[in-house]
């Protein structure tokens, strides 16, 4: 992660790609996303299972609505 003074002078950096120009956000903005459950719970020594529970489920489900569509991960295929 990069951090820039504006949207501009992240724009002006020479490696910058336009596709990824959805996920430029302001850090409070991404100060919201990692502190969302799926970024508090990470410490816990059962996170793996949490992720299976009902809270998990709807952690990553908020995570996904949160974040911007070109820092998404892709989708699992389809069973």
């Amino acid at each position: 992660m990069n951090l820039f003074r504006s949207e501009e002078h992240a724009r002006r950096w020479s490696e910058f790609n336009p596709d990824t120009a959805d996920t430029i956000l302001p850090v409070a903005g991404w100060a919201d996303i990692f502190a969302t459950p799926m970024f508090r719970n990470r410490p816990r020594a059962d996170f793996v299972s949490w992720l299976a529970s009902e809270e998990g489920v709807a952690g990553r489900q908020q995570l996904m609505a949160m974040l911007p569509p070109g820092a998404r991960p892709p989708a699992p295929p389809a069973a």
